[in-house]
């Protein structure tokens, strides 16, 4: 899908804003009642100026003054504190309304999306980049509404007093501003660049932190130095750029301020040297207002220009978010979808076809057809479609073409929390979650007692060693399973599977991890689980699937042979060879 402009990012944030346009009038409110004491301080000096400038002094009077002033002081500090707590308010409000979005698509899209995009960039975009949006959401709502406030007010307060002088930086401040702008059009793309570079480094992070075994098994480390320095490099080019431009605007901006404080302290001198005749008087503690007010108006250009700077790296990432809650989700089920209850288990391809890149096919014409109860069991060399049929068991893919049904039931007429609901699932790959054995083990079913989760563990050959941990069942794990064995990790995900006893199965290489004499217990255990539920086995293994009732031999996608072991093995055809060759001495 196309990627949101600049223009329509920064209008998606203020639609961000909307739910909090409270908050927004306060922060306003506030920053009104801070620039109103900011500018009123600086009279008060002035008129102490004058009292001193007159000839004789009235401390009476000169002492009101200072207590006028600690009372503007006072009410501008406290306006600021409560409008920056607002700001932080509004701030990750929004940010975490923003992440919620993200998150809340993350659940929808597709798996093909997920399968395309590396998992440590997915997360950068979610944390880094929603961060560094949070950074500059702040700083504009910190220093952009004063800023623009300050700069109202103090030109109409300064075209109130002396408007010549007034004309002078009206006239001369833009400068700074045009600046700004050329600075910041051109940082806008270098930071967004510096985004994408970061994610591609926190993908590769991620990915070398996740099979550090296997980089070390190969002795891959100088590699993946070189790899990571090559990347840190680019993104160090990429960072230092954006800086540098970015770092230009304050000095510019400064710069053309300068030139606007020499000129009002210029213009007022030669005002009151020459006496130039004005329709109010014009003073020395004037000239000292105009000065203060001089630097004030020029002070949020600074602001301004470094808040714009920081918002284009805001926009840039708050980019990269949109992309992924813009992203299409899933297909969505049929308002008319039937919930799939009382399930027997009859499964049935029909011509199903499918490829994970439109213009290379993989499965083509498949028709299979399980019987309730029935044990079937998918083998056949890497590659050639074993998990993808899983995957459209499941609907983590639907088929280009043809129909899976359930019991006579159209799969993508049926909804998807159901038809999974009625599959116990158990793969190679383990998913353990941060929390308790029995939390992880009671995943499998909704409101699970100790002692079922418990019989669970021990019909899946598991209590023993779950028992010899510190504490038991009640032993926190730590993300993935922490320091458990892999095979460890898969009987307690085949537990989960034994806790919930589901009408259909799907056992993809669930037994890969586990010794061969645990193996054979959990091998009785599958046995007693899949009596009367329809089961679809895939292995490498042949020995763990010669009691299948059915097995269809695969190879590129399309089932060359299907029977039961002894009638394949007298065919002397594809599976008689892949079973000889695990056998051969």
């Amino acid at each position: 899908m196309a990627k949101p402009s600049r223009k329509g990012v920064f209008k998606r944030i203020l639609k961000q804003l909307k739910p909090y346009k409270f908050w927004v009038a306060a922060t306003v409110f506030f920053a009104l009642v801070s620039v109103a004491g900011n500018l009123l301080a600086p009279v008060f000096v002035g008129q102490i100026i004058d009292l001193f400038v007159g000839g004789e002094v009235a401390l009476e009077k000169v002492f009101e003054k200072f207590i006028a002033i600690g009372v503007t002081v006072a009410i501008t500090c406290l306006a600021q504190w409560l409008m920056n707590i607002i700001n932080n308010r509004i701030t990750y409000r929004v940010v975490k309304d923003i992440r919620e979005s993200a998150f809340k698509n993350l659940q929808k899209l597709p798996l093909k999306f997920i399968d395309a995009h590396s998992y440590g960039d997915i997360v950068g975009r979610a944390i880094a980049d929603v961060d560094a949006f949070a950074d500059g959401l702040l700083m504009g709502f910190t220093q952009l509404f004063t800023g623009v406030l300050t700069i109202i007010g103090v030109l109409g307060v300064m075209f109130a007093m002396n408007w010549i002088i007034a004309l002078i930086v009206f006239v001369l401040t833009p400068l700074s501003l045009f600046v700004a702008k050329f600075i910041a059009s051109r940082t806008y793309f270098l930071f967004k660049k510096t985004s994408e570079i970061r994610g591609e480094q926190t993908a590769f992070i991620d990915e070398m932190i996740g099979n550090l075994k296997v980089v070390k098994a190969f002795n891959r480390e100088d590699e993946n130095l070189e790899n990571f320095d090559e990347i840190n490099d680019r993104l160090t080019k990429a960072s230092l750029k954006s800086i540098f431009y970015s770092s230009l605007t304050n000095p510019s901006t400064r710069f053309v301020n300068a030139l606007v404080y020499a000129a009002v302290a210029l213009a007022g001198a030669l005002m009151l040297i020459c006496a130039v005749p004005l329709p109010i008087v014009f003073t020395v503690g004037k000239l000292s207002n105009l000065l203060s007010y001089a630097n004030q108006y020029t002070k949020p250009f600074n602001e301004i220009s470094g808040v714009v700077t920081e918002l284009q790296n805001a926009v840039a990432c708050a980019g990269r978010i949109y992309e992924i809650i813009d992203e299409t989700p899933q297909t969505p089920d049929a308002e008319n979808a039937a919930v799939l209850e009382n399930v027997k288990g009859d499964i049935e391809f029909k011509d199903v076809s499918f490829s994970y890149v439109k213009d290379k096919k993989l499965i083509e014409g498949l028709n299979i057809s399980a019987k309730a109860g029935q044990r079937i069991a998918i083998v056949g060399p890497t590659g050639c479609g074993k998990t993808t049929l899983i995957n459209l068991l499941m609907r983590f893919y639907d088929p280009d073409g043809g129909e899976i049904s359930v019991d006579g039931k159209d799969i993508l007429n049926v909804t998807r929390k159901s038809l999974r609901k009625n599959y116990g699932m158990v793969l190679q790959d383990t998913w353990l979650k941060s929390g308790t054995v029995f939390e992880n083990i009671a995943m499998g079913k909704a409101g699970a007692t100790r002692e079922e989760v418990e019989t669970a563990a021990k019909a899946a050959h598991a209590h023993n060693f779950i028992m010899q941990m510190p504490q038991g069942y009640d032993t926190v794990l730590a993300e993935d399973g922490g320091n458990l064995s892999q095979g460890q990790k898969q009987l307690l995900c085949i537990s989960r599977i034994m806790l919930c006893l589901p009408p259909m199965l799907i056992l993809d290489e669930a037994t890969s991890s586990i010794d061969t004499r645990t193996e054979q217990k959990i091998q009785e255990a599958f046995a007693r689980l899949m009596d009367g539920r329809t089961s679809f086995i895939v292995a490498h293994r042949l020995s763990t699937v010669k009691e299948a009732d059915l097995i269809l031999v695969m190879n590129s996608g399309n089932i060359i042979e299907q029977g039961t072991h002894a009638e394949l093995l007298a065919k002397n055809g594809f599976y008689a060879k892949l079973y000889n060759s695990q056998f051969a001495i």
